[in-house]
């Protein structure tokens, strides 16, 4: 240990990229795309996590400082484009945060069988946020077992699922039969909405790069977990997903309880101490996923404000460790609006309305990563690159277009709402509306930090950006 710093091993590594890529509350939406999904499973897996993991792996491995994707940005298009993106990526957080947490009192009532009312489900899910809020101010290698812990619990859930929807397909039959024409894409929108839970699900392997600092060997690490782990989730995703079509018809599937669901309609039982097990282990995988992205996404919004392309309040640390109580804090301020105003909003089906815009922002900041990637291959060619993506130049801009044109695919399909009958404006102009609100948000804060593009003054780059109005050179 360096400086008694804990450190990662590999096996650790690959764990908390399957703890952080791996998102169990998502197999139920994408189950709710029919058995088309597993078509949509291989076009994507190809599409976008081969591109996507290997250019993640060659700008992780080549820029390693804290700013992950704000810093490829940055560095490619400028504090503007950085200010967007880190904006984007670190407000999804606490609506995500905010998802997960109107989860929670349902999966008590599954525990313990008693209902809750409305005052003591908002307790419960303050609870949740704080909770989350005080595990993201200490390092990650001191939640190490939590990682650990929550990636192990994920692929419990997936195969135990999967190997039930095994037993019951082969005695009971399964409730989507599938054909040939069942697997082929069918194109309804409503399906086509879900597909971007897909891309969610292979995103993510850039918060394993803000860990670089607590691993043994990075440079080898980051790569080597991104693949492996990509390996291993690709293949629970698939087989987590059949359970849920095994046991659940489509059009009766609830997008928030799908996965517990399942286990009972598999198990012809509401309860029992296997079900109360099964979502009291669903919980812990909660409490995993936000701890394990909350140090990245905090990391990141920190390090924008220190650049001055984030709100000041967001660069405040702990002087004993450097963690970010700033953005941390905000975090819980934020999902603890949102859960607040909750019962107030039409739609009632609210784990998928908080999920589906927190997927929008999310996405929105990945759309820069591609072109930076390209970019800055061109602008920044003697930087040593320990993983290089191999390739022609041609094969290079079909990495770089294929995952951004499929993430804006998605994005229309989700937040925009296509089909005009009241049951699709309900389910989608709200998402449409907070994706606008959050936009403008993003847009305000570039206005009054005064960011500007980036500017060429005696051969040099530079930056223009926040009140103080001073100069930087792009020499990093």
């Amino acid at each position: 240990m360096e400086n008694g710093k804990k450190k990662f091993s590999l096996f650790s590594a690959i764990l908390s990229v399957i703890c952080v890529v791996f998102v169990a509350e998502a197999a139920a939406p994408v189950a709710a795309i029919g058995n088309s999904q597993f078509f949509w499973w291989i076009v994507l897996i190809v599409a976008f996590l081969l591109p996507y993991g290997l250019i993640t792996s060659e700008l992780g491995t080549t820029y390693t400082g804290e700013g992950g994707l704000y810093d490829w940005i940055t560095k490619a298009f400028g504090h503007r484009w950085g200010a967007r993106a880190s904006w984007f990526y670190w407000v999804n957080f606490p609506l995500w945060m905010a998802s997960l947490a109107v989860l929670c009192p349902d999966l008590l009532h599954t525990i313990f069988g008693f209902q809750l009312n409305t005052g003591i489900s908002l307790l419960i899910e303050l609870i949740f946020i704080w909770v989350i809020v005080l595990f993201s101010l200490y390092p990650v290698s001191d939640s190490v077992w939590i990682l650990n812990g929550g990636a192990v619990i994920k692929v419990f859930l997936a195969l135990a699922l999967g190997a039930l929807g095994v037993y019951s397909a082969l005695t009971k039959g399964v409730a989507n039969h599938y054909t040939l024409a069942s697997l082929l894409p069918s194109f309804d929108l409503h399906s086509l909405s879900f597909i971007s839970v897909i891309i969610f699900n292979l995103l993510g392997f850039e918060v394993i790069c803000t860990f670089a600092d607590s691993m043994e060997n990075p440079k080898k690490q980051i790569p080597q977990s991104i693949i492996i782990g990509g390996i291993v989730i690709a293949a629970i995703y698939m087989f987590s997903a059949f359970g849920i079509g095994v046991a659940i018809p489509t059009d009766k599937l609830s997008t928030s309880s799908g996965l517990v669901d399942s286990f009972q309609v598999m198990l012809g039982t509401p309860t029992g101490w296997f079900i109360s097990l099964i979502a009291f282990l669903f919980m812990l995988t909660l409490v995993g996923n936000m701890v394990s992205w909350s140090q990245g996404v905090n990391n990141i919004a920190s390090y924008a404000a220190d650049n001055g392309d984030m709100p000041k309040f967001f660069s405040k640390r702990r002087a004993s460790t450097g963690i970010s109580w700033g953005a941390a804090l905000m975090n819980g301020i934020v999902a603890t609006l949102i859960v607040v105003i909750a019962p107030l909003l039409p739609n009632q089906d609210l784990f998928w309305s908080f999920f589906s815009l927190k997927l929008v922002l999310f996405l929105l900041s990945y759309i820069p990563v591609f072109p930076a990637f390209y970019k800055l291959r061109k602008i920044d060619p003697d930087t040593p690159r320990p993983f290089r993506v191999s390739g022609n130049d041609g094969i290079l801009k079909v990495y770089m277009a294929l995952p951004m044109i499929i993430i804006i695919i998605s994005l229309i399909f989700t937040a925009i709402p296509l089909q005009y009958d009241k049951a699709s404006l309900i389910e989608q102009l709200p998402i449409t509306i907070g994706a606008i609100i959050f936009i403008v948000i993003g847009e305000l804060i570039i206005k009054f930090k005064k960011i500007k593009k980036k500017e060429r003054k005696n051969g040099k780059t530079y930056y223009w950006y926040n009140t103080k109005r001073r100069w930087f050179s792009d020499a990093w």
